[in-house]
């Protein structure tokens, strides 16, 4: 009798990383990265207002694709539905997430409890490092309408 050998196979860790991403900033890319060591692949999931035309976000998708060619583990799409509805479509089993403060993360434990009761799925919240807690999309945003240079803030092409 010979010895039979089952190799269990283990699912691929799928991340949904979802947010407007407009623009998509240094803190965006370092909670990325940091989500790369703990997930197989991650879908950058940029979210459309499904009443408002979406090609703001097919650009908004396009420069963040720019900035992760090449790598094989980072997927960018749009999407205007419910998020935990996108992330079944893709095939992923959790939400990756960033927290810049307590106000973040209250809000972002909410949401948590919200989409794991909807769907299952786990949210995994990665604190930002102290360095870029101060970035956020809207500050980027608010410096470039006043003329200011927003280049230390956002990913290097």
């Amino acid at each position: 009798m010979t010895p039979t050998s089952t190799i269990e196979t283990t699912p691929e860790r799928v991340a949904l990383f979802p947010g407007s991403f407009r623009p998509f900033t240094t803190g965006h890319a370092d909670i990325l990265s940091r989500g790369l060591e703990l997930f197989d692949r991650i879908i950058i999931a940029v979210g459309t207002n499904a009443a408002k035309a979406s090609c703001e976000g097919e650009a908004t998708a396009e420069e963040i694709r720019k900035l992760y060619v090449g790598q094989k583990r980072v997927e960018v799409a749009v999407y205007s539905c419910l998020t935990v509805d996108f992330a079944r479509q893709c095939g992923a089993r959790f939400l990756l997430r960033g927290v810049r403060s307590l106000k973040d993360f209250e809000y972002e434990r909410e949401m948590a409890d919200v989409n794991r009761q909807l769907s299952g799925l786990e949210t995994v919240i990665l604190f930002s490092r102290p360095e870029l807690s101060a970035i956020s999309s809207s500050v980027v945003r608010e410096l470039a309408s006043y003329g200011h240079d927003v280049s230390p803030f956002l990913p290097k092409q």
